[in-house]
């Protein structure tokens, strides 16, 4: 039988990655281009500035991955490329380069939402089974999701407004710090002392497992605002501190949801996937909660946890063994929900949820 051997392309925010990935699990090379140094001077991602990198990089990280695992396009089974959700310039370069390597090729493709390869993660890394309870939490998303197959995914809540990873950016811009914001923050918050200014725990007050962390956001603003005031200037503790109860803050939001959310959908194992996952006081936070339900905590290596190919690969793989096929009418998609039943969040805009 012939092995499985896919390749993933993740072009749809900031990072342009590329990966190999066998139908046994294992990642043969992991390529992921930074674009940190473009967007730095802006504070955040410029669409703009994001869609030319990718179409300027695509190609070389998928030269790059491929050289690594030593294989050539003819050792392939198919080419899985993320469609949607997220920038649509980024998503289009990545979704024409996977078409032209079919077209070249032959090989079968596979479009794969963005989302389902972080929640299909923990299948890549530990292979485990179905179902498990994922928490989605990254710069654009945050969403508890039920998995009970690769595309089988029940939204048991999410963020009403902005993301835990956009909250911490916003954070570290409010306090003059670099992006992306959660790293600066998190080593920040080591030295600070998470008590001494209280910020608010949005919607613990109300049931459900729905977030809100736009209020948190600007809770830190005007925490910072008073502190100018009364000293004439922000001191460094005064920062480190501010990082630090904010970081607790989402963190307590984060671990009470979570404990709702097993509550409400027991199953075996609590995954946690994107960006935000590399936090290390929220890791430690919901490994407790787990502890607690008596569920199994699983969090992907650092490596996996941001944006990269080797997730799209996996999803793809997965896609594939189910019979899926896309073709050349394959579109890029700005908003792709995982739940297609679930009612879109509040504050999701005209056109929909983009989660």
């Amino acid at each position: 039988m012939t092995e499985t051997i896919f390749l993933g392309i993740e072009s749809s925010c900031d990072d342009t990655a590329a990966a190999v990935v066998t139908g046994d699990r294992r990642i043969l090379s992991s390529v992921v281009s930074s674009q940190s140094d473009l967007h730095a001077d802006f504070g955040g991602v410029v669409p703009e500035i994001a869609a030319r990198a990718h179409a300027e990089r695509l190609d070389l990280v998928v030269e790059q991955a491929l050289a690594d695992a030593g294989l050539g396009l003819d050792a392939l089974t198919g080419v899985a490329v993320t469609a949607g959700p997220g920038l649509i310039g980024g998503v289009m370069a990545g979704v024409m380069c996977a078409k032209g390597i079919a077209a070249g090729t032959g090989l079968p493709l596979v479009g794969v939402n963005h989302l389902a390869g972080h929640a299909l993660t923990p299948r890549l890394t530990d292979g485990i089974d179905y179902s498990y309870l994922m928490l989605l939490v990254s710069g654009g998303h945050c969403q508890f999701l039920r998995v009970d197959g690769p595309d089988a995914f029940t939204r048991l809540g999410g963020t009403i407004d902005d993301a835990p990873g956009e909250a911490f950016d916003k954070v570290a811009k409010l306090l003059a710090l670099p992006q992306p914001g959660g790293p600066h923050v998190e080593a920040e918050a080591a030295g600070g002392d998470a008590h001494r200014i209280s910020l608010p725990r949005p919607l613990l007050d109300r049931p459900g497992c729905d977030m809100s962390f736009s209020g948190l956001k600007t809770a830190v603003l005007r925490a910072r605002d008073t502190l100018i005031a009364d000293q004439g200037g922000l001191r460094a503790a005064d920062r480190r501190d501010l990082c630090a109860a904010f970081q607790s803050a989402v963190a307590d939001v984060l671990a009470e949801k979570s404990r709702r959310a097993l509550a409400l959908s027991p199953v075996p194992v609590l995954a946690v996937a994107g960006g935000v996952a590399a936090n290390g006081e929220i890791r430690a936070a919901l490994e407790q909660v787990a502890t607690r339900a008596g569920a199994r905590f699983l969090a992907p290596p650092l490596r996996l946890c941001t944006d990269n190919g080797a997730m799209i690969a996996w999803a793809g793989i997965e896609r594939f063994r189910m019979g899926q096929r896309d073709d050349m009418t394959l579109s890029a998609r700005p908003r792709w929900p995982l739940d297609q039943g679930a009612a879109p969040m509040l504050g999701s805009g005209k056109r929909g949820a983009k989660a």
